[in-house]
């Protein structure tokens, strides 16, 4: 009975050895997931991929953080590199970040806790620094105003080759693409940055938004689901459905940096980002049900949760055998 058990023993360690070089290892652009540890980020609410460092993810708290930008490493989850930006008034409702043309980020003060009653927001630009160290950074702001009202908004995107910035508003009843002025204004005047609507994003009530790093695909997010659509000049046309993976109160999206994954963000201390292949990068999209079964656990983009599960089967299994073979030495 020994030998055997020694026999199924060595087995199991195989299984086990096998499982673990099966699960790939966190890659170098950190488009595996991670954790975000810094203990300041609580309210991640936005996610820009950095394409002048590859692998750091660009993030910000939601509110009462005051006007700070963090770098994170997209292997390790730890900040690199804190921003202090200047230039601008105190932040009152950080809601997106994106990268536009020239390495140029842009930051979207453009949350309405009020429920869409502030006269205007604010968008902030500043440059991406080539070196990531604690600095202090100059930014430029801009005034932002609706053709058609106030209104809440948490998705900001920047046209990776116009630098044209659109922001899709969140609302229940269905949500609109907005487009701002082919040259942004930083006149203090209100009225100086009009953002009209161009196109109905009808089926969400957006969180965030991100756009390929081609110009050709739009992702915009809930807290719960994902649709891809067709730039088309700014007139969406859908494309599919994206899975999402369930975060908790899922907030942010972004394309990486090679346009082949969507990397999606939480709230929380401690939050996750975790990947999902983007549209046309061989992935494909999700139907309703698939998307459900992504969420939960399914098995778009959930290759490491697959490995571990059967590594922890497998650890199951040599508990089992270690006992029945303490019972059978037990009874001889």
């Amino acid at each position: 009975m020994r030998r055997s058990f020694v026999r199924l023993l060595r087995a199991a360690l195989l299984a086990l050895l096998v499982c673990a070089v099966a699960v790939p290892c966190a890659s170098a652009d950190g488009d595996d997931g991670f954790t975000i540890k810094d203990a300041r980020i609580t309210e991640s609410s936005g996610l820009a991929a950095s394409r002048q460092h590859p692998g750091i993810y660009w993030t910000h708290n939601d509110s009462d953080d005051g006007a700070y930008l963090y770098a994170v490493d997209g292997s390790s989850g730890e900040t690199v590199a804190t921003l202090t930006l200047t230039g601008v008034g105190e932040p009152r409702d950080v809601e997106a970040i994106s990268i536009g043309p020239d390495d140029q980020i842009y930051v979207g003060d453009i949350g309405d806790n009020l429920g869409g009653t502030w006269p205007y927001v604010w968008i902030y630009q500043l440059p991406e620094p080539a070196e990531l160290r604690d600095q202090t950074v100059k930014a430029t702001q801009y005034v932002v105003t609706y053709s058609d009202g106030a209104r809440d908004a948490e998705s900001l995107v920047v046209h990776p080759k116009t630098g044209r910035v659109y922001i899709v508003d969140k609302d229940s009843e269905g949500s609109q693409l907005y487009e701002g002025p082919a040259e942004l204004s930083a006149s203090a005047t209100p009225g100086s940055n009009v953002f009209r609507p161009v196109a109905p994003v009808p089926d969400l009530e957006a969180t965030d938004a991100a756009l390929s790093p081609d110009g050709e695909i739009l992702v915009v997010r809930s807290y719960f689901g994902s649709i891809a659509y067709d730039w088309n000049g700014g007139k969406l046309k859908k494309r599919e459905r994206v899975g999402v993976p369930f975060l908790g109160q899922g907030e942010s999206v972004t394309f990486t940096a090679d346009g082949k994954k969507l990397m999606y963000g939480a709230e929380g201390a401690n939050s996750r980002v975790e990947p999902e292949d983007a549209p046309g990068a061989g992935g494909g999209g999700s139907s309703p049900a698939e998307e459900e079964k992504d969420a939960s656990g399914g098995e778009d983009g959930q290759g490491v949760k697959a490995g571990a599960a059967v590594a922890f089967a497998a650890v199951l299994v040599l508990v089992f055998l270690w006992r029945r073979a303490s019972r059978s030495r037990g009874g001889a």
